[in-house]
């Protein structure tokens, strides 16, 4: 029996454990993958810790996946062995859902995610459908390539659907996870970049990552700095924090909009009135699907935009996933499998 090393877990909220598997064959429309990077990202803690609806045990999970197609099943055309590939969150789609039905496959009713959907790729192979697959550019490595299959994409995305165009004022909220490749999506896509954070010393970091602003949230109020610099035509909402979200909104200029990537469980307070007075709009952006994944690493490959990460191997997987949790990691945890 020929066999594949995952990190599986057996219970919610369990500790991760390295087993040996039989290694799967791909089904038609189906590809194998010998991974070589898989990116650890904070929604993978929500199925790991919780038991979330249609999450079954024992879980290989894992969304930011780089690495090699070494089996093709059967149907498969234009994918061939040896193939670099990515597999961001976006891990195929139903086809028969309303939003399939019109081409939005992003919002598609049953989105199929790895490391939920199926095993994803805390592991040395994982098994993929075809329509998830985006090719990885000759500039990238495995593990520059893994994180952009959700954390940069989301970033990417967030800002090309955001109504602002080259030479506006463009905010990123956070330099962290998302944020520290939102600030160099926006510098790169041509925006004026306004990094803002709490703190004085994310400023530098900031500022080598391309924002020609910093603003500190606990030195000043953020509406009003981004006021005095001609009100902001978006915000990217990266921080998970609903208040500081909110705390943006009056530093848009007329028709500006926040866009909202980072996840949290509180509202974001905004009135009627700000929203009608200036013609503010307020919109939440998913991840991508796989060619738009395509299209933000061959951005990133031709820019220069590089994901700040951390490296652990598969064997050590808890300690990076503990990492990950605590927020210590600057800024998005790697595991490292194969070659890459």
């Amino acid at each position: 029996m020929t066999v594949m090393r995952v990190a599986q877990v057996t219970e919610p909220g369990g500790r991760f454990e390295v087993v040996e598997r039989e290694l799967p064959q791909p089904g038609p429309g189906h590809v194998r993958i010998a991974v070589e990077a898989c990116g650890i990202c904070h929604t993978d803690a929500v199925f790991v810790e919780t038991p979330f609806p249609g999450v079954t045990f024992p879980l290989v999970t894992g969304h930011e996946v780089a690495g090699r197609i070494d089996a093709v099943g059967d149907g498969v055309q234009r994918w061939k062995v040896g193939e670099r590939v990515e597999v961001g969150w976006f891990g195929g789609q139903c086809g028969y859902c309303g939003p399939c039905r019109q081409g939005d496959f992003i919002d598609c009713r049953n989105l199929r995610v790895p490391g939920w959907a199926y095993d994803g790729g805390y592991a040395t192979h994982m098994v993929a459908p075809v329509e998830a697959l985006a090719r990885i550019p000759d500039g990238l490595s495995a593990v520059d390539a893994a994180p952009l299959g959700c954390a940069g994409v989301t970033s990417f995305m967030g800002l090309r659907t955001s109504g602002a165009r080259a030479g506006d004022l463009v905010a990123v909220l956070g330099v962290g996870g998302l944020g520290h490749l939102g600030v160099q999506y926006a510098a790169k896509m041509g925006f004026e970049t306004v990094a803002i954070a709490r703190g004085a010393d994310k400023e530098a970091l900031a500022r080598q990552l391309g924002a020609d602003h910093y603003i500190d949230s606990t030195a000043a109020d953020p509406a009003q700095a981004l006021q005095a610099l001609g009100g902001a035509a978006a915000v990217l909402a990266t921080a998970a924090n609903a208040e500081a979200m909110s705390a943006t909104v009056d530093g848009l200029r007329p028709r500006g909009r926040l866009v909202v990537i980072g996840l949290s469980q509180d509202p974001v307070k905004v009135t009627p009135g700000q929203l009608i007075g200036a013609s503010l709009s307020l919109q939440g952006h998913p991840s991508g699907t796989a060619a738009e994944v395509e299209e933000t690493m061959a951005f990133s490959a031709r820019t220069g935009v590089r994901p700040m990460t951390e490296t652990a191997p598969l064997d050590d997987v808890n300690e990076a996933f503990e990492r990950m949790l605590s927020g210590a990691a600057r800024f998005r945890m790697v595991l490292t499998v194969g070659s890459g």
